[in-house]
């Protein structure tokens, strides 16, 4: 064991070599004393706000160098200019070294970690000792051994409890290259991996990652690491993944030293292998699963359509966002339709335990109201024209198609008190297919055919039907053609576009039926998880339920300008939804694929585009009869319908200025409504009406760009 004075050596060592800058709250002080804002010195040392206030808040211990030195120097001139009573800069750094050296003492404290310690309360967090006061009891000291060191910043608020002993340090956490992890709530462990297998063990055995099951018949979700530009050099990988097939595709090649590596020490990759997404595992022993996911930043694992700006950020930053996404999403497992899709999976594990009758052991059955673990193969007119089930049975009777809207109304059908209106509004549903997904009644087995089956709208499934005899207004989009148009002859709807056929008084007939027996709200779940996460990041950026209607369109003008750290999150959620219900149908990949083949989507249980199309019918439906009532509230007609968005002529720039209320000043139940919940419709830009017809003569949609910058929604594929 080292002497005392051996120690002391070491410390004083260390405290030379360590840049000597004053703890985060008097680095906050002498900036304010100077009359400095945050924005103003982030502008100085040429970095982000966010840093700045990391450096102020302790999140992140110290700028690197060459900002390290400039900064040193300038908070050395303002200790010069507003020293702190009975303390100045020098007082401070022969104080810390007095306090360190007093600390000191075997057992207490590893000489590697003094550097970190700028006040005895840093001891504690960073060694896990309790700190002695001359009033406190002695505590014995933590068990030594641990590798994985946090570092939890003074200045901010505790993390609250963890809820599993088995995961202290969250979910997640972003690893630098000089071998800091930062994690949630601000913690900071000291990661000690140069290779991947080694950090993969690390991770597994000593940093304390994870989150527990969502389900209580689900799995634990693996650790995530996500590496910097900077992390993933040091471990050996490529800064940038290039390649020639879609993002999607790229991979290290099966030659890569670091594959050979991972392979040579017995773990495994997933087919994907390694790639921005790498998930890699070991078989489970005694029901532990062995498995990690690593997210490579540099290799755009962070889609900037779903995370805007984060890849950008600094990793303490990083952690946050993804850290209050895993917390009330599910840690990420890959792009946001794969989070989303998996989510799905989380919250309806398809087995649980259940007794065997005959052994009265325990076994692992089937879990009600999931899709199983068996894949299943859709109904032909369901299925894509690709796939094996229409190729090898040689169908020709037609397909699903129950798409979003992408309707222009026909521009002779403009009257000219609306070409004289100045304004065109453009109004977005929040999240309408997670909308649409609230109490859905889905097919859970396989389908059954029948010939001229009775309607019921209660049945989930496909139907053939011939609506082209009902005679709706020209001036609406048919709610029964994505594009909008009147049905020509026969063809396949999904059970909810036939029910709303129905509702509208007209008579259903079909012909021909695929249907399912077992249903079950297989989404509910996945509905209410989105749902309040969604809504509670809204709060967070100031836009609650109580605002009235003229408060809540000022606070979204400016709810991502508030925390650009949230409003990513938000944007994480919406793409969630969005992904999830595209992932339900996903398509081949890759330029190699042949007609007929099976491609690995098909292989999983919730590959069912019969659930795909429920969501998206039911989320049409919502949106025409939306349209039908404003129409017959106020007389008003939308110009265009693409997805979730709607554009309306206006008299002004607001939709406060054509919108339905009653006379006590409550909107009118059955059109739109603003708010912050799904379904309810925000404002998503406003042009002049001379634009938005300009662009309808020119065949175009104008909801596609009412935002401006030439936006493009996403449809969700």
């Amino acid at each position: 064991m080292a002497s005392e004075e051996e120690l002391f050596a070491s410390v004083d060592s260390l405290l030379e070599e360590e840049p000597q800058l004053p703890p985060p709250a008097e680095r906050a002080r002498l900036r304010e004393a100077a009359g400095i804002t945050q924005a103003r010195l982030a502008q100085a040392l040429k970095t982000t706000t966010q840093t700045v206030k990391n450096w102020e808040n302790g999140r992140v211990a110290a700028p690197k160098p060459p900002r390290l030195a400039a900064y040193q120097r300038l908070l050395k001139g303002w200790a010069a200019k507003y020293p702190a009573v009975g303390l100045d800069l020098g007082q401070w750094v022969a104080d810390r070294k007095h306090d360190a050296q007093a600390e000191a003492g075997p057992g207490k404290l590893a000489p590697e970690r003094v550097a970190a310690l700028d006040a005895p309360s840093e001891l504690a967090r960073t060694t896990g000792a309790p700190v002695q006061t001359p009033d406190a009891p002695e505590r014995p000291a933590r068990p030594a051994g641990r590798a994985a060191t946090s570092r939890r910043p003074a200045s901010k608020k505790a993390a609250a409890p963890a809820t599993d002993p088995r995961f202290p340090h969250g979910p997640l956490a972003v690893l630098d290259g000089d071998g800091s992890a930062y994690g949630v709530e601000g913690i900071v462990l000291d990661c000690p991996a140069t290779t991947v297998v080694e950090l993969v063990e690390w991770t597994l055995k000593e940093s304390g990652l994870g989150a527990a099951k969502l389900h209580r018949n689900g799995k634990d979700s693996d650790p995530l690491i996500a590496l910097t530009a900077d992390a993933a050099v040091k471990l050996g990988l490529p800064e940038r993944l290039e390649g020639h097939e879609q993002r999607r595709s790229l991979r290290l090649p099966e030659d890569h030293p670091v594959v050979k590596q991972v392979v040579r020490a017995k773990w495994k990759l997933t087919q994907r292998g390694f790639g921005p997404w790498a998930r890699i595992y070991r078989p489970a022993q005694a029901g532990q699963r062995q498995c990690v996911q690593l997210a490579v930043l540099s290799w755009d694992a962070l889609d900037s359509r779903s995370w805007p700006g984060v890849a950008e950020m600094e990793p303490a930053d990083i952690a946050r966002v993804l850290g209050v996404y895993a917390q009330r999403v599910i840690t990420p497992r890959g792009s946001t339709a794969v989070s989303g899709l998996e989510l799905m999976t989380a919250l309806r594990p398809p087995t649980r335990a259940v007794r065997d009758e005959t052994s009265g052991n325990w076994i692992s059955g089937h879990n009600p109201g999931s899709l199983g673990t068996e894949p299943m193969d859709p109904a032909p007119p369901e299925a894509t024209a690709e796939h094996p089930v229409v190729v090898n049975s040689g169908w020709t009777g037609g397909f699903l198609n129950e798409e979003a809207y992408q309707w222009v109304r026909d521009i002779d059908l403009l009257a000219d008190e609306e070409c004289t209106l100045p304004h065109a509004v453009g109004l977005d549903l929040n999240t309408a297919f997670l909308a649409s997904a609230a109490r859905l009644v889905v097919g859970l087995s396989a389908p059954d055919h029948f010939r001229a089956p009775t309607f019921n709208p209660k049945i989930p499934g496909s139907w053939l039907a011939d609506l082209s005899h009902i005679d709706l207004d020209p001036r609406l989009p048919s709610p029964f053609t994505p594009d909008g148009t009147r049905p020509t002859g026969p063809a396949w709807y999904q059970t909810h576009t036939l029910a709303y056929a129905q509702e509208l008084g007209h008579n259903v007939v079909p012909l021909e039926a695929y249907l399912r027996r077992e249903t079950g709200a297989y989404l509910d779940p996945w509905h209410d998880r989105l749902k309040t996460a969604y809504v509670d990041t809204l709060a967070d950026l100031g836009v609650t339920k109580d605002l009235t209607d003229e408060e809540f369109l000022a606070a979204m003008e400016r709810h991502k300008d508030l925390d650009p750290a949230l409003a990513a999150v938000l944007a994480a959620i919406k793409a969630t939804v969005k992904g999830g219900v595209g992932k339900l149908r996903e398509r081949p990949q890759g330029r190699h694929y042949k007609e007929g083949e099976r491609w690995p989507a098909l292989e999983r249980p919730t590959w069912r585009p019969d659930i795909r199309a429920a969501v998206i019918s039911k989320a049409r439906v919502n949106m025409h009869r939306k349209l039908n009532n404003m129409a017959r509230m106020t007389g008003l007609y939308p110009l265009a319908v693409l997805s979730d968005c709607v554009v309306y002529p206006s008299p002004g720039q607001s939709p406060l200025d054509f919108l339905p209320y009653a006379a006590s000043g409550k909107p009118q139940p059955g059109g739109f409504r603003l708010g912050p919940t799904p379904g309810l419709a925000k404002l998503e830009g406003v042009q002049s009406m001379l634009w938005a017809v300009d662009l309808m003569e020119k065949g175009l949609n104008p909801a596609r760009h009412i935002k401006g910058g030439d936006a493009v929604l996403d449809e969700g594929e």
